[in-house]
């Protein structure tokens, strides 16, 4: 049986976490970057790993654009 996954709460939550984590960045940006990685990621065949995906790649995208 497939368990829902809500996309906003996904968002939601990681834009709260990593607003914390990098508190130079403006939570705005983070949450867009977080919304973009979550929706590219919602239509893929596995769900479960959504989270941890789109937050690698925004770690990963600001981290580019600290240097």
């Amino acid at each position: 049986m497939a368990t829902e996954i809500d996309h906003e709460e996904i968002i939601r939550q990681l834009t709260e976490k990593l607003s914390d984590k990098y508190s130079g960045v403006d939570s705005a940006r983070i949450g867009a970057l977080v919304r973009e990685e979550v929706s590219a990621l919602a239509e893929r065949p596995v769900q479960d790993y959504v989270t941890v995906l789109a937050e690698r790649a925004v770690k990963k995208s600001l981290k580019r654009s600290e240097k």
